[in-house]
């Protein structure tokens, strides 16, 4: 059965979840002030402690030694290979969340030693639960507390890095615009282009009253798209999800708040250079449009071109590899996970993939996906071609001739 249209008379699921955003966060702010009028001796504990450091050579000299797991023998190997980060990185992390996890500690966090966990344990458990995707009873085993921490701990990292962390990943002003746009001329001759878009599928399972045609994708898996546009250096500029994926992806760009920008002239409306306006590139499932450029079809005579665009797509293709392959969570069916929380968990899971990179960490070659992020997906051609869509094509592919 073909896939029903989402309902249009409902709000779509990334404005229902700004409205769910909304009166959280005005209850946070009323938890907070709280916290601050009447502090608790649990946080005024949490407070004292200082930084913990105690809770790692526990947590290796539990799990370093693992039969069915090629474990690194190094130490600091062996941290990234656990919790997809450096130390110094993970620091960084620990105080972008630390006001949040200190004032507003969740219930029961204590562990079999009877002690409140630290704020780094905190963060050390919501990274190993989402760069794993085991279970939260795996997880919580190796760390010695019970799932039901590891699903409050895990929940309350990812709000606070939501609502914390989100200066990781914005559209970039004017000067670091210009600086992308320099970068992708240099590497592939691509005059004014700003970034590369591309689309992955989020599978899961759903309790049966939950299924619909809306939530069943092509290849019939129940599944949430994420899309995401990223500059030269794989790193994500925009992200929008919350869509089912039943949705084409003509209609997730046309949904998303990146199409209208750009349609109202608000976004990708710099200066043109040598008559060429700014642009992404995307796949040939995407329409094309006068600042959404795809390939030409492959019947069609213009090999230099696709092979110039696809290595420029390509960085898009390979961010959704990494960070599927970083935050495994993301590439595991994922079991009746509420729907209203998902968004956020994509949405953290793309900005720990920034914060890497822009804490000069690295992403291990290692975990990244060895096949396609979406594999099984196949690209389904979009027909759709803008005429001013096409003439622009036409100029760049014109440009591109003459400067080889």
């Amino acid at each position: 059965m073909a896939p029903k249209k989402p309902n249009q008379e409902s709000p779509p699921p990334n404005k229902l979840k700004h409205k769910i955003k909304k009166k959280k966060k005005k209850k946070k702010q009323s938890s907070s002030s709280n916290s601050a009028s009447q502090p608790s001796s649990s946080i005024h504990d949490i407070e004292n402690r200082g930084v913990d450091s105690e809770w790692w050579a526990l947590f290796w000299d539990k799990n370093s030694h693992l039969s069915d797991a090629m474990v690194p023998q190094d130490e600091e190997e062996g941290f990234k290979y656990f919790f997809r980060v450096s130390k110094k990185t993970f620091e960084y992390i620990c105080t972008i969340v630390k006001e949040d996890l200190i004032s507003r500690p969740p219930s029961g966090l204590i562990n079999i030693e009877g002690r409140l966990l630290s704020v780094e344990k905190q963060v050390a458990i919501a990274l190993r639960r989402l760069a794993s995707g085991e279970s939260q009873v795996s997880v919580g085993a190796s760390f010695g507390v019970g799932q039901s921490t590891v699903s409050q701990v895990t929940w309350r990292f990812i709000e606070a890095m939501e609502e914390r962390g989100r200066h990781h990943l914005k559209w970039p002003d004017d000067e670091n615009l210009e600086k992308i746009k320099s970068r992708f001329e240099s590497r592939f001759n691509l005059v004014n282009c700003c970034g590369a878009i591309d689309a992955s599928h989020i599978i899961m399972t759903l309790p049966a009253v939950q299924t619909s045609d809306d939530w069943c994708d092509q290849v019939k898996n129940y599944s949430m798209l994420v899309q995401g546009i990223v500059d030269d250096k794989s790193r994500f500029l925009d992200i929008v999800t919350g869509w089912p994926g039943g949705l084409n992806i003509p209609k997730l760009i046309k949904f998303s708040g990146f199409y209208k920008l750009c349609q109202s002239g608000e976004r990708l409306n710099g200066n043109p250079k040598s008559d060429i306006r700014e642009y992404i590139v995307g796949g040939s499932n995407y329409p094309l449009l006068p600042w959404l450029i795809t390939p030409y079809h492959e019947n069609d005579e213009m090999p230099g071109f696709n092979k110039v665009h696809e290595a420029a797509r390509s960085l898009a293709v390979r961010a959704f590899s990494q960070v599927k392959g970083s935050w495994r969570i993301l590439n595991k069916v994922m079991w009746r996970p509420d729907k209203k929380k998902l968004p956020s968990i994509i949405v953290v899971c793309c900005l720990l993939h920034n914060i890497i990179i822009d804490c000069g960490d690295f992403i291990n070659p290692d975990v990244s996906l060895s096949c396609h992020h979406d594999v099984g997906y196949a690209e389904q051609w979009c027909k759709h071609v803008d005429p001013s869509g096409k003439t622009m094509r036409e100029t760049l592919a014109t440009h591109l001739e003459h400067t080889k």
